[in-house]
């Protein structure tokens, strides 16, 4: 990672983005968005995660977060990343439903080959560009730009419509995921 994509302050909360390798469609099935979800709810729990906003696309997510303890926010998205990745691509293996199986796993592979840290399958590209949010201002863009992404996308009319999203925590609602207060 370079160093213009780096955390160096991990008091700031940080606009974070990762994708799926070939931006595969992973995240249209439950069975793998409730995966994420679990994950991000156990990193919450006992990481030290703070949430502030996020939305869970297709093939990439983007979130708002923050480290309420000891953990470096890096490490936390390193293990968050690590585990779903190993779950997921477990779940794709074991899903006799996924019609695209043979096809996502042949990605994966050809990621890990491509890759010096993995062996078998790289689900998730490997940067995630964390922006440091210490301005207000710039805190409310992102958090717009995650809650607009499905309405730009065309899946629902309204941000707070998108089940897999904050949107809904910011107009009176309760969400799947614990956010820290903004």
């Amino acid at each position: 990672m370079s160093d213009k994509w780096k955390v160096r302050d991990n008091a700031e909360p940080y606009f974070v983005t990762f994708a799926v390798n070939g931006w595969i469609d992973v995240f249209t099935r439950n069975l793998y968005r409730n995966i994420f979800c679990e994950s991000i709810a156990y990193c919450q729990e006992h990481k030290g995660l703070e949430l502030y906003a996020w939305v869970l696309m297709t093939n990439h997510v983007h979130m708002i977060i923050g480290s309420a303890g000891e953990r470096a926010i890096s490490d936390i998205v390193r293990d968050l990343k690590k585990y779903t990745s190993v779950h997921i691509v477990r779940a794709v293996i074991a899903n006799d439903q996924e019609s695209r199986k043979e096809w996502m796993l042949q990605i994966f592979g050809q990621s890990a080959t491509d890759s010096a840290k993995h062996d078998k399958f790289l689900f998730w590209q490997e940067q995630y560009h964390p922006i440091q949010l210490s301005d207000a201002t710039i805190f409310k863009q992102k958090m717009d730009y995650i809650h607009d992404n499905p309405v730009r996308a065309g899946f629902v009319s309204e941000p707070e419509h998108y089940l897999y999203s904050s949107a809904i925590d910011f107009c009176g609602g309760k969400g799947l995921l614990r956010l820290e207060p903004v």
